[in-house]
């Protein structure tokens, strides 16, 4: 289901930036687009509350009753990503204290100490003022909460919010030194004030490592559940007054900061920011849309922003080429979104943000090149309607992803520093992604029984209570791929005793006994199948316990010929295990196997194309896409309308640069 009756198109709206001779020439401009949704009052807290006493909706007010008055569909934001300087200035607890210890003043934008208490109580007036005011108007679709939340604070409120959030965990401080091993360099806690922040004032090692991962793990947890109580109490504040209408905020993807499963739980729909840079895979993107649409467990989601054309805040801001932005737009619709939206509908005057893209671009009239992009969507949005909202993804493949994961594999020291979480995840990811397999990404808490394939890549951290999970999916038919550094350590980063991969080791039938860390850009050959890959970065030294080897390392090392990817029969069902990096030959070879006799389709096209579907009431809609600037032949046996024109498809033979079809069958 979908909370919306079409499509919304729109985006990021700031009209109180602007005089308002300006407002009626926007409307004007964006009614040709056929704009029909804005999302207002982002960054607006400085002009609601002048001073801590007075609120002054006045502008507000001109600015709804515009967009009422020409039929704007609603996104309203709460205004609270940013602090008001009299905020920042009468009370400077509100302000974040950064890993250095330095408390900032007033400035930037997420800027707030998320348990300042006086932040907590302004920020929950701010919103239940807005929801009184206009939670009422039939116009607001949705309720924005706040605006990409993230960072981190280190005060000494945050500390001591810390220790309470511990004394809830953990409950003694005994249980406390155990969970960190605080033995370890004489870091024995006697009391609840001992403990200390993990900045670079006490035990971390720069910022992304540690030196008690454990306590780092927990902070990070900490912050991630701190953050989210601020969206829950906005939340709470705007549903005294408004009971139904959905309430979001906008998530970044696989952005490290947050446990966007936990925050997703609490939304009533998902929201995110696509940003890619000017060399990210399409794979990556669509892999990032698949993660956003698991966190609800497949429900469809938001795209809250994306640029029309260029960002402004990467290194190397490249335009997106004609048709690009179209191709980018509906690969997100392929994907679950039921909106596409814009930051921004105008192009800001001044601010770091002048020279990101915009529907209205500084000249100021339509009669631009994006603008016509932007237009032509609109037109065929508005055209396709509400057919595929609400429309579902199918996947019988399921790709695990985990915060904590996440957040400890990059603080652990060792074995390699260049092993990255998410670039690993996307490694299995892309080869499903070749072979047009739709692929769920899924919690460590949901429900795995629809999938006869889930993977897991680095599932370093792990309970026994999720290894026994994991032992069931496979003991009742379904097939498991892990990798190195699997099974290793507890939920506080300490070691799994009696041989690696920990819990995982009866469900693999293996035992991992050392595991060597190549130098950079060294690689082995891999013996798989009769035929030799290559691969990287790590190699496990594997003895078999039940399992049988399907690869084996040729090399010069003391290892050669041991076991390198095994295969494993538990139950009903089969598990596997790959001890190094693959290259893409090698990933070709064992997801080939895995898939054996699955009832799982499969198509490889020319690089460039891709082929994902969405289902709804007994059709599935097939949309099909040229990433490229480059004329791409294919050969796609398809019957059916093309809704995009209308005209109906026999044959795929041809996509043009950046070309999409949408075909109903």
């Amino acid at each position: 289901m979908t909370p919306f009756n079409k499509i919304l198109f729109g985006g990021d709206y700031n009209p109180e930036q602007w005089p308002k001779e300006i407002w009626l020439e926007d409307m004007r401009i964006l009614n040709l687009a056929h704009i029909n949704s804005a999302t207002i009052n982002v960054f607006s807290w400085a002009l609601l509350q002048p001073s801590e006493s007075i609120y002054d909706f006045s502008r507000l007010d001109d600015i709804v009753d515009l967009l009422v008055k020409h039929n704007y569909q609603i996104v309203f934001a709460t205004s609270t990503a940013a602090l008001p300087a009299w905020l920042s200035r009468r009370y400077p607890e509100v302000n974040r204290t950064d890993f250095e210890g330095r408390q900032h003043k007033f400035g930037h934008r997420h800027n707030a100490c998320p348990n300042s208490p006086v932040f907590k109580k302004y920020t929950k007036l701010l919103a239940q003022k807005l929801a009184e005011r206009y939670g009422h108007l039939a116009n607001v679709v949705c309720w924005h909460i706040s605006n990409e939340y993230g960072g981190e604070c280190y005060c000494d409120n945050c500390a001591k919010a810390f220790r309470e959030w511990l004394k809830k965990r953990y409950e003694t401080i005994e249980a406390v030194n155990r969970a960190w091993n605080m033995t370890f360099w004489s870091h024995t806690l006697y009391d609840w004030d001992d403990i200390v922040v993990p900045n670079a004032l006490g035990d971390a090692i720069g910022y992304e490592k540690t030196a008690f991962a454990g306590l780092s793990l927990d902070y990070r947890r900490f912050m991630s559940d701190a953050i989210l109580t601020n969206f829950i109490a906005e939340k709470e504040a705007i549903r005294i007054v408004d009971e139904k209408t959905p309430i979001t905020t906008n998530l970044m993807g696989t952005y490290k900061g947050l446990d966007y499963f936990k925050f997703a739980k609490e939304m009533d729909i998902v929201s995110w920011d696509n940003y890619p840079s000017y060399d990210t895979p399409a794979s990556f993107t669509a892999m990032s849309h698949d993660l956003m649409r698991g966190l609800k467990a497949g429900q469809p989601f938001m795209l809250m922003e994306q640029t029309p054309s260029q960002q402004n805040w990467q290194p190397y801001n490249s335009l997106k080429k004609p048709g690009q932005m179209r191709c980018m737009s509906y690969q997100a619709m392929a994907h679950g979104a039921d909106t596409i939206q814009f930051f921004q509908l105008r192009r800001s005057i001044g601010g770091c943000e002048k020279f990101h893209g915009a529907v209205i671009d500084h000249v100021g009239h339509e009669h631009t090149r994006v603008f016509r992009e932007v237009a032509t969507l609109g037109k065929e949005l508005e055209q396709l309607g509400n057919t595929i909202l609400g429309a579902r993804t199918q996947a019988k493949v399921g790709i695990i992803f985990d915060w904590p994961n996440y957040w400890a594999l990059e603080y652990t020291s060792g074995p390699t520093q260049d092993l990255r979480y998410v670039e690993h995840i996307h490694h299995y990811y892309k080869e499903f992604y070749r072979r047009q397999i739709a692929v769920d990404m899924v919690g460590l808490d949901q429900d795995f029984s629809q999938y006869q394939v889930l993977v897991a890549p680095c599932l370093y951290l792990i309970s026994d209570e999720q290894a026994k999970k994991i032992e069931e999916f496979v003991a009742q038919g379904g097939r498991f791929i892990t990798t190195m550094l699997s099974g290793i350590a507890t939920e506080s980063d300490n070691v799994h005793l009696g041989g690696y991969p920990g819990p995982l080791k009866q469900v693999l039938g293996i035992w991992v006994e050392e595991i060597d860390a190549l130098p950079p850009k060294e690689q082995i050959t891999v013996r798989f199948a009769s035929q030799n890959v290559r691969a990287s970065l790590l190699c496990d030294v594997i003895h078999l316990k039940g399992a049988e080897q399907l690869a084996t390392y040729q090399t010069n090392d003391f290892y050669n010929d041991y076991p390198v990817i095994t295969k494993n029969t538990f139950g009903q069902g089969q598990s596997y295990y790959v001890g190094t990096l693959l290259d893409n030959l090698g990933m070709e070879l064992l997801v080939e196997e895995v898939l054996r006799d699955l009832s799982i389709e499969s198509c490889v096209l020319s690089q460039g194309l891709e082929w994902t579907k969405r289902h709804k009431d007994g059709k599935t809609y097939h949309f099909i896409m040229n990433h490229t600037n480059q004329m791409i032949a294919c050969d796609i046996a398809l019957m059916g309308r093309n809704l995009l024109t209308t005209e109906i498809i026999t044959n795929i033979t041809q996509l043009s640069p950046y070309e999409t079809l949408i075909i109903e069958t």
